[in-house]
């Protein structure tokens, strides 16, 4: 089959979007290639129609876990062999993962970057026949980008190991000195580039500088209630405290971020997709694979610290082409609150090795152990023993991983898991001794083949739904067999987790390379120097967003400052008429009605009358 064949059968498109067709056939062609293309251009596509077409394994490195599970899980379903290493899996399940790969059982590896540095994975990467390598988010291996990760500084070495292989690295966000680091460091051969224009034509981009920010969001959320939209906060208090004030004006909204229980997050994002719940308020965990056509605003209750990570959020807007907007307000402290965050990002060299040694002693890692492994770790509870505050902790844990000691994930989910400890015989004694038992030892043991000899993944929600008891019953059971001898069980986490590059080092040998450190908080500042510059300007923002990225466009006419400059120069009449004709409360018709000539500039005046705070809406009616 050709590329198209392949994307019709599997896909159900008669045609590529652009950029993508050519990004595939010179994949398939085998040319190394460096694709930017933006949010929901469809980067999924562009590596697996060739994976599909080219010979051998196709591996794609990812950060993103849940993301890896679900690309995965819709592969499956074309009846492709696919499978994701990730950190929830025993040493034997990725032995045999590993296994299948190097004797052609599967079609699609995904893995983390972290795991790539593992023997056991070198090991069998050796023998492997790979057809392409994928690196996504491939901006994560240069020290310049906004998310810069130290295990993907290592991804460029293996390509000793696979000479021939061409690699494809994907980014949606990337500067020309990104760029440039991305081509260096993974040893592109003569690479192709695609860039997709960043454009969105579509979509204003807004930034009012207001009193009271909470005040704006909820007049703004009051005003569109019909709207579908996200509301980023830079806190998990900031996330709990909005959606508490909106949900107390009957304001359909739901939260997500890191904190909370993975089923907690599932429901929640469920209930977004379907429209059940109009808002969503999150920190910036929300997001990443997010893709909801259908998105009318997102809302800026904090800047965030990059222009990077600006776009990637106000880019979850307008995916339908349809018009929509990412407003930003911003109160005047906020830049002063921005600093602050920054200076906190770099706490000293004695804090960092203090805080390592604690987290080793934490965890029970003995000096010289620990390489290679992965652990849970309850912030909350290390914070009360330690007497730690979380914030520098957390920059700690940032600067160990610049420094190539850990690799820290923020956001995990690990399933439960368990195996039974006796064998067949035994169990059913028991079970004839238990009647109590009995239903939950019999589903398990028929929906788990090798739960007696290897630990199996276990939902507990679908136990209880087929069981028909409660998940307190659930625990309660599992527990006291487990206390009984029967099994062993590993409880679900979502805590974040800390996977140990190298082996715990004596306390006075750890060595922080604080030229890299320097080199980082001097990129750092730059970055926040660059979004005070793009905060403050009067020109178009579409302009100057694109040109950050390398890019030129003409004025997008639509945001907040093409807004104003098409005001002062056409509009201030017009003002001056719908604020005298506002004598007494109007509707919206009643206004079209009076100003027929021209609706889009009366809806743009309107929009400036608002924010301004000259003209207020409720209850159906527009007011002085």
């Amino acid at each position: 089959m050709d590329a198209k064949e392949v994307l019709e059968k599997y896909w159900g498109y008669s045609s590529f979007r652009p950029l993508q067709e050519q990004i595939v056939l010179d994949s398939i062609a085998g040319h190394d290639c460096l694709a930017l293309l933006p949010t929901g251009g469809g980067k999924s596509i562009c590596f697996q129609v060739p994976g599909i077409i080219r010979e051998g394994i196709t591996i794609v490195i990812s950060p993103l876990i849940a993301l890896m599970q679900d690309q995965v899980n819709n592969l499956k379903k074309f009846g492709l062999r696919a499978t994701a290493i990730t950190s929830a899996m025993t040493y034997r399940e990725i032995d045999v993962a590993l296994d299948n790969a190097v004797f052609q059982g599967i079609d699609f590896l995904y893995v983390s970057p972290e795991r790539l540095q593992t023997a056991l994975f070198i090991e069998r990467l050796k023998k492997m026949n790979v057809g392409l390598l994928v690196v996504d988010e491939a901006h994560c291996i240069s020290e310049w980008g906004h998310d810069f990760r130290p295990s993907y500084a290592q991804i460029g070495q293996f390509r000793e190991y696979m000479p021939n292989t061409p690699i494809l690295a994907l980014t949606a966000t990337a500067t020309d000195k990104v760029r440039t680091d991305i081509i260096t460091k993974l040893n592109l051969k003569t690479p192709k580039i695609h860039e997709a224009s960043f454009e969105r034509s579509n979509v204003a981009y807004e930034i009012y500088e207001v009193d009271n920010k909470v005040k704006s969001i909820i007049y703004f959320c009051q005003e569109h209630k019909e709207l579908t939209g996200i509301i980023y906060c830079n806190t998990r208090k900031k996330v709990k405290d909005t959606a508490a004030i909106l949900s107390g004006i009957e304001i359909s909204c739901a939260i997500y971020h890191g904190g909370m229980e993975h089923e907690e997050r599932k429901i929640a994002l469920e209930e977004w997709m379907s429209g059940k719940k109009k808002i969503m308020i999150a920190t910036n965990a929300f997001g990443m694979g997010i893709d909801k056509p259908n998105v009318r605003f997102v809302l800026h209750h904090d800047f965030p610290e990059t222009i990077e990570a600006y776009f990637q959020e106000a880019g979850r807007v307008g995916r339908d082409g349809e018009f929509s907007r990412a407003i930003s307000y911003l109160e005047k402290e906020d830049m002063g609150h921005l600093m602050d965050s920054f200076n906190l990002k770099f706490p000293s060299a004695e804090v960092v090795k203090a805080i390592y040694k604690s987290i080793c002693s934490y965890l029970k890692i003995a000096i010289g152990s620990g390489k290679d492994e992965t652990y849970p770790i309850d912030l909350i509870a290390f914070k009360k023993l330690y007497k730690y505050d979380l914030i520098s902790t957390y920059n700690a844990l940032q600067l160990l991983a610049l420094n190539g000691d850990v690799t820290f994930s923020e956001s995990f989910f690990k399933p439960s898991n368990m195996k039974f400890t006796i064998g067949n015989l035994e169990l059913y004694n028991f079970q004839l001794q238990h009647d109590k038992y009995s239903p939950l030892i019999t589903l398990l043991s028929r929906n788990h083949s090798g739960i007696f000899e290897s630990f199996k993944v276990i939902n507990e929600g679908q136990i209880c739904k087929l069981l028909k008891i409660s998940k307190k019953d659930l625990v309660e059971q599992l527990s006291s067999m487990e206390k009984q001898g029967i099994l062993e069980i590993n409880w679900q986490t979502t805590l974040p987790t800390i996977t140990f590059i190298r082996e715990r080092l004596p306390d006075d040998y750890l060595n922080l390379s604080f030229e890299i450190y320097g080199e980082r908080k001097e990129n750092a500042l730059e970055k926040l120097t660059k979004v005070q510059q793009f905060i403050e300007s009067n020109t178009c923002r579409s302009i100057e967003l694109l040109r950050y990225f390398g890019q030129e466009i003409s004025t997008c006419g639509h945001c907040d400052n093409c807004l104003k400059k098409n005001g002062d120069e056409q509009s201030e009449s017009l003002s001056n008429e719908v604020l005298s004709f506002i004598n007494s409360p109007k509707t919206y018709l009643e206004l079209c009605a009076q100003f027929p000539f021209d609706i889009e500039q009366l809806k743009n005046t309107i929009r400036l009358l608002q924010h301004e705070g000259k003209l207020t809406f409720n209850k159906g009616l527009f007011s002085l």
